[in-house]
């Protein structure tokens, strides 16, 4: 075996150079580990592939889960909006319910203010004596004023009514000179009959109103 280092020829079987002691063992190179490699790459490729199929499958029911919370909102939305538009129409009903009475109040306001006290008759004079007149049915209001001509006590303005009902004004001796007046009100179905009864007045006055 020739030496590689120095040239000289050697005995085939020997291990060294029998000059230079050169080894003369030629060292054959590890084969290269292929299958290993091989197999590393099939690993990551498995691993890629799960990786894809993990991001796929989560994403789709992400994708599931976000479709259905939009759906749940919308419908939660869509049942809000109904329960507003009912309390609305609800309360469209109640202002149409208040609008109502309040013109139905009002009408009635309207029609209680269109009545007032209507005079049906007015009656004066003055001195000493009495008349008798009629009165129509209805809401009546008499009202009466006197002025004497002097303080005595006997001076008076009386009217009074078949139904009872009556007013006056009278001065006694020490009374003060002057104008006094009264009213009273009833209410009667049928024609009533009423005396006024003055003495020693310079001027007296009696008014009838009915309420229409």
């Amino acid at each position: 075996m020739k030496c590689s280092k120095c040239g000289f020829e050697n005995k085939d079987k020997a291990k060294f150079c029998t000059k230079c002691g050169n080894s003369l063992v030629v060292s054959t190179p590890e084969p290269t580990p292929a299958n290993s490699n091989s197999n590393t790459k099939y690993i990551i490729i498995a691993l890629i592939a799960v990786i894809i199929i993990l991001a796929g499958t989560i994403g789709y029911f992400a994708l599931n889960n976000g479709s259905d919370s939009v759906q749940s909102n919308d419908n939660s939305q869509s049942a809000a909006s109904q329960e507003s538009q009912s309390v609305d129409d609800s309360s469209d009903d109640d202002k149409s319910a208040q609008t109502t009475t309040v013109s139905s109040s009002k009408k009635n306001t309207e029609t209680v203010e269109d009545k007032s006290w209507e005079s049906i008759g007015s009656y004066s004079g003055s001195g000493s004596g009495s008349q008798t007149i009629s009165v129509p049915e209805g809401k009546i209001m008499v009202k009466l004023s006197a002025y004497p001509i002097k303080n005595y006590a006997t001076n008076h303005l009386y009217v009074s009514g078949s139904n009872g009902k009556s007013g006056g004004v009278d001065w006694g001796s020490k009374s003060k000179v002057e104008t006094r007046s009264d009213s009273f009100t009833y209410t009667s179905s049928s024609e009533e009959t009423f005396t006024i009864d003055y003495y020693e007045t310079v001027s007296w006055e009696v008014e009838f109103f009915r309420y229409q």
